[in-house]
């Protein structure tokens, strides 16, 4: 089969490999659609401690299951589904708390396990066992079916930011994940605020229906904020880009007890940032992260596509064969659109 395998930094090779053949515990999937994320760019320029090169990189996928072990029950050849990104181990202490997200192994296909840039993809034991695949909708496309593991993670971050009816969420970063941030929040009664540099993006962005958007490139956000929420500030604060600038910020978005999820994670080497920490004292600020998702939460994402709850298409701006992957690589950076997807 043909793989995008990263053999070095920057240089990933359109090569012939060996076809997986699935044992006893473990599926063969028939890879349809994956999507490039951040991740994935990170991965590519600057490496990973879970990811031992020579590797195939991409977890935002779906497809169609062509062959299974015989102990495996749960699926069946011809079963299209949707894959996430985070394995729980199953047996440590965090996954047996139902934290698989935060396991001290911290699984995932496209870094220990061979990910969904090929046309196959191999899902092993721990992965059928315990992962995030879920069967999709007949009349759900396989690009669609991928973004299911973004979206699962946008449903971990604001689960765990406690988003409420009625809230004020400010979401900056106006990206695939940033705007599913956006619509979301909006879906659960709150009233969402959209920050982002770049004056294209928020256009892009204003099918979501956010009450306000707030180009910081033309304008003071934290002001804009303030006047927006009548000098309060916000119930949530969401920095869903790599700048450690949002961080700051963030913090003086946000009204007294307010919760600031630091959710985008920041380049190696720009992660330490100077916070007033005075403001979250004296305001009681609730400062958290929130980082991948559970199978439930990729499980819900799959139902919220099936029902056509979130229409995932407009998320979708760039299609690519496999064989050009350094091209969607290279657009996906440029963020002239939205998500791109890889069709091996």
């Amino acid at each position: 089969m043909k793989a995008a395998v990263l053999e070095a930094l920057e240089r990933m090779t359109i090569k012939e490999v060996q076809l997986p053949e699935p044992d006893d515990d473990s599926m063969l999937m028939k890879v349809e659609s994956v999507g490039i994320c951040g991740s994935d760019i990170r991965i590519f320029h600057h490496g990973n401690s879970r990811v031992e090169l020579p590797q195939t990189l991409g977890h935002e996928a779906s497809g169609r299951i062509v062959k299974v072990g015989r102990n495996v029950t749960k699926f069946a050849p011809g079963d299209r589904v949707s894959l996430g990104a985070d394995v729980p181990c199953g047996a440590c202490v965090f996954c047996e708390a139902g934290m698989g997200n935060n396991c001290q192994i911290n699984y995932a296909l496209g870094y220990q396990f061979a990910g969904s840039f090929a046309e196959y993809v191999l899902l092993n034991k721990t992965v059928v066992n315990y992962g995030p695949i879920h069967k999709i909708a007949d009349h759900i496309t396989y690009d669609e079916a991928a973004l299911a593991e973004p979206l699962a993670c946008v449903l971990n971050g604001l689960e765990l930011s406690n988003v409420s009816i009625g809230d004020t969420v400010v979401v900056i970063g106006a990206g695939p994940i940033g705007c599913m941030l956006v619509e979301v929040a909006l879906k659960m009664g709150a009233r969402a605020l959209l920050v982002n540099r770049s004056r294209p993006r928020l256009e892009m962005a204003k099918q979501l229906g956010a009450h306000a958007y707030i180009c910081s490139a033309e304008e003071n956000a934290i002001e804009r904020v303030l006047e927006e929420t009548g000098g309060l500030g916000a119930d949530v604060v969401i920095t869903c880009n790599p700048s450690p600038d949002a961080q700051v910020d963030a913090i003086h978005m946000a009204k007294n007890r307010a919760r600031v999820n630091f959710f985008g994670g920041l380049p190696k080497g720009r992660s330490m940032v100077a916070l007033d920490t005075n403001m979250i004292h004296y305001k009681e600020l609730f400062v958290h992260g929130a980082h991948g998702s559970l199978p439930r939460h990729h499980q819900k994402a799959v139902e919220l596509i099936n029902a056509g709850i979130i229409d995932m298409n407009k998320y979708i701006s760039h299609r690519y064969p496999l064989a050009s992957i350094e091209e969607a690589i290279a657009m996906a950076e440029s963020h002239a659109g939205m998500r791109v997807m890889i069709k091996p």
